[in-house]
């Protein structure tokens, strides 16, 4: 047909042989339908999309969002950008990878804490602290808890409501660590050297609330930055920038006497010490176990998500360390090219002969990297995340799957991974496998700012993200130098190309 005057033609598009494949066996063709298909190359992933869920290919009853993958790389332009960038030509036959998308991150909410946030997490019938708790988590319970630089903890509901705030018999210095242990305790830790165990209670509808510190726990010599926990033992693990891994009962009648040396107050006047005493009501015990492990400061610690008798730890000293708690003996250390500054563990295919752990380790220079923690493995370093423009300082693994992680760091940003896309990493990047961020959450205080960042100023001055958690229920919630709990969920991938 002849076109108007004027006006080229337009050339159709090509068509390339794509032969569809996944890992996901509940996303398997049907034995009748072949994954070897013809298509146009001007398809994005909504055209990909809507190919495999039509009736002669998966016939989903609702419409499943889909990420490609091709050698590794997901797809994120039209076939045939793909193909002019990695010099091919739409006669090969390209192998696709489907797989269920990660959700990008919207905002929901964001609320005002009266200093910096240091750390955050989550109670929900979703997350650990939850199922944990089975039963006697109560309907709709869903809180947050942030520590602060003020030395406060603070629980808030999903609106941004804050519920209650510590007060007398909390941190004497900036609280740098929180976690619910059940839909009852809180555990936390600071730069007074303490660990605390607080007591929480609702009452007429959440109209009612208490926070009371129950428990102080004290044997570290200096700040304690991190904390992990473990509800069906009641054992909790510390890291302190004494190089100490501490590991804890929130017992009071099974757990030791605290040293006396390192008692609020020691070596003070008497009156002092009962002034000291009389603040808080708490009972004041030691450690179960206070391993001096690391050469420098310990940023990190968690227990194996399938072994509670198994801990990993982090530090600068650029250590990750394997922790036999029975025995209180290091069983492994990996050590990588940095300093480290949190840790995640990652477990891979859950519920198979095949599970493992893999461990996301956050490094003071920008990158993540992943670890095998496993004795016999032969290859140490798994893959490197890389994206980041300032240190990485917090980690979570993704409630839904094994193979997403998000990051927060001091570059004012979370950014989501997604471990099923790996490259190979070019010389200068230091060989191996490399993946970068599939999205990347802004800061909300910071949109709408009439400040522009100028040349040479540090990367996310003023909003650093100090805390990051991961749930099902809530999404992502972080909390940083702007001194806002921020939340960000996912939504439906498919109205988007």
């Amino acid at each position: 047909m002849d076109t108007p005057m004027g006006q080229p033609a337009v050339a159709a598009p090509q068509e390339v042989r794509v032969n569809f494949t996944t890992s996901s066996p509940d996303l398997q063709l049907p034995e009748d339908s072949s994954s070897l298909i013809v298509v146009p190359t001007d398809l994005k992933r909504y055209g990909l999309s809507r190919i495999l869920n039509s009736s002669s290919m998966l016939n989903t009853s609702s419409p499943i969002p889909f990420d490609f993958l091709i050698n590794g790389e997901f797809l994120r332009t039209s076939l045939q950008e793909y193909l002019e960038t990695h010099g091919k030509n739409a006669e090969e036959t390209l192998t696709v990878q489907y797989v269920r998308s990660l959700i990008p991150p919207v905002h929901q909410a964001s609320f005002e804490h009266n200093d910096w946030i240091s750390d955050v997490d989550v109670l929900s019938a979703t997350s650990r602290a939850g199922i944990w708790s089975g039963d006697k988590l109560a309907p709709n319970l869903d809180r947050i808890v942030s520590a602060s630089y003020d030395g406060f903890l603070e629980i808030w509901d999903p609106s941004g409501k804050s519920l209650v705030k510590s007060s007398t018999g909390g941190h004497t210095a900036s609280a740098k660590a929180a976690k619910f242990i059940s839909s009852t305790q809180v555990a936390s830790s600071g730069l007074d050297r303490a660990v605390r165990i607080w007591k929480y209670a609702e009452s007429d509808g959440g109209m009612t609330c208490s926070l009371k510190p129950s428990l102080e726990l004290y044997g570290h010599s200096a700040s304690v930055d991190a904390l992990d926990v473990h509800g069906p033992t009641g054992r909790v693990l510390s890291a302190s920038a004494d190089g100490a891994i501490g590991l804890w009962t929130t017992s009071k009648s099974s757990a030791p006497a605290a040293p006396a040396n390192l008692l609020p107050g020691a070596g003070a006047s008497e009156s002092k010490k009962r002034k000291l005493a009389g603040a808080s009501a708490a009972s004041q015990r030691g450690p179960l176990s206070l391993m001096s492990i690391h050469n420098s400061a310990a940023t990190a610690v968690c227990f194996d998500p399938t072994d509670a008798s198994v801990a990993y730890s982090a530090s600068q000293d650029h250590t990750i360390r394997t922790i036999d708690l029975t025995t209180s003996k290091v069983e492994n250390v990996i050590t990588t090219s940095h300093p480290l500054l949190a840790l995640t563990p990652l477990h891979r295919n859950p519920g198979t002969a095949s599970s493992s752990v893999l461990l996301a380790a956050a490094t003071a220079a920008r990158h993540i990297t992943l670890v095998d923690p496993r004795v016999s493995a032969s290859t140490t370093s798994v893959l490197t995340l890389r994206g980041h423009k300032n240190m990485v300082s917090s980690l979570a693994a993704g409630p839904d799957n094994d193979y997403s992680l998000v990051s927060g760091s001091y570059d004012g940003t979370c950014r989501i991974w997604d471990l099923r896309s790996a490259r190979a990493a070019t010389k200068a990047e230091g060989g191996g496998s490399v993946s970068e961020s599939v999205y990347v959450i802004e800061r909300e205080s910071l949109k709408g700012s009439k400040q522009r960042r100028t040349a040479g100023e540090v990367p996310g001055r003023g909003v650093k993200v100090f805390g990051v958690a991961w749930d099902k229920t809530f999404g992502i919630v972080s909390g940083g130098e702007d001194k806002m709990v921020q939340i960000n969920r996912g939504q439906d991938l498919l109205a988007s190309s």
